[in-house]
């Protein structure tokens, strides 16, 4: 009776030509079943409807502003080139370099303060940060612009004690200098928080298997560190640049010349507001779209590292395309001589 048993529940014998334990082979796959089945290719009816009402809206546009007399393109192209909308975008692209290179090199120092061991250097560099970016850039224009009447001269000296010189704010710091420095100033507080924010992205390993190879701190941070941390420092870095680019338009409260304040100053001699406004538009699009591709070039640059085959430029993609239509019309050429 239990030999019966054994012989029943024992395992099973393995078919010849599979390894034992090994999962039955799935049956060959017949492609003339195949045959007569239909492909249906698929089908997104409201994709399509939002594409079409989209590129409906945006027809619309172009054709109002092609035929709305209000938008007044014959005054535009007589300002858009014109000497002195010329030295205002000049002076806004001045304005945006000072207060780009005041803020990123003070942003630095904020920003290493902010890393620091030291309690004192911290405490002083959020304070730094919180207070600037609390009060509004205009605020702070405003009080730069001001600031002879607080403090009508400066002197180098001891603290609280003789001074060896001194000279006159208001002859140092005038309407130009306030506006790099309060530009400058209230860029640095956000660029700290930029560069803090990609320091302390990169894993904290490397700087420990740099340490543990005998790396100096300063080469550490040069060589590991920040090549890190700058792909994450880049993006909103370069969208800061953008952002002070159009902030310089503030500084027209101190009649600078900048482009928006001289757009102000022609369309309220002439009474033509929206063809000026428009110039005005057009050469913040145009200077943007410069930053920008400077952004991409800048990113892509160090991005090496992460991405061993970066995606083509669009200056490749161009080329490629341009050597394929070559190639495509040699190829017509000599098939076409042959018959």
């Amino acid at each position: 009776m239990s030999t019966a048993t054994a012989a029943t529940t024992g395992p099973p014998r393995a078919e010849p030509g599979r390894t034992p334990g090994a999962a039955p082979a799935a049956a060959p796959l017949d492609l003339g079943e195949l045959d007569g089945l239909r492909t249906v290719r698929a089908r997104y009816p409201w994709r399509w409807a939002a594409g079409l009402a989209a590129l409906v809206v945006l027809v619309q546009f172009a054709h109002g502003l092609a035929t709305n007399p209000g938008w007044d393109w014959a005054t535009f192209r007589v300002y858009f080139s014109a000497d002195t909308i010329l030295r205002a975008v000049g002076r806004t692209v001045e304005l945006t370099a000072y207060g780009t290179v005041l803020g990123f090199l003070l942003g630095t120092v904020v920003a290493a303060m902010r890393l620091s061991r030291s309690a004192i250097l911290r405490s002083v560099a959020w304070a730094y940060v919180w207070v600037f970016r609390s009060v509004p850039l205009i605020v702070q224009l405003v009080f730069w612009f001001n600031l002879s009447y607080l403090y009508k001269r400066f002197g180098v000296g001891i603290p609280f004690g003789p001074t060896f010189g001194d000279f006159e704010t208001i002859g140092v710091l005038g309407a130009l200098g306030a506006a790099v420095l309060g530009l400058g100033l209230h860029q640095a507080a956000f660029a700290a928080e930029i560069i803090r924010g990609g320091v302390i992205a990169v894993d904290p390993g490397q700087r420990e298997a740099a340490a543990a190879l005998g790396l100096p701190r300063l080469r550490q941070a040069w060589r590991i560190v920040l090549p890190q941390a700058m792909r994450g420092i880049l993006p909103a870095a370069a969208n800061e640049v953008i952002s002070l680019f159009k902030g310089t338009s503030v500084v027209y409260v101190m009649a600078i010349g900048e482009l928006f304040y001289q757009v102000q100053v022609v369309y309220g001699r002439t009474g033509r507001v929206v063809p000026l406004l428009m110039v005005a538009t057009v050469w913040y699009v145009l200077l943007t779209t410069v930053l920008s591709i400077g952004q991409y070039y800048v990113e892509r640059y160090f991005a090496r590292g992460a991405d061993r085959t970066p995606p083509p430029t669009p200056l490749q993609r161009a080329r490629s395309l341009v050597r394929g239509l070559r190639a495509r019309t040699a190829t017509a050429v000599a098939l076409g001589g042959r018959s």
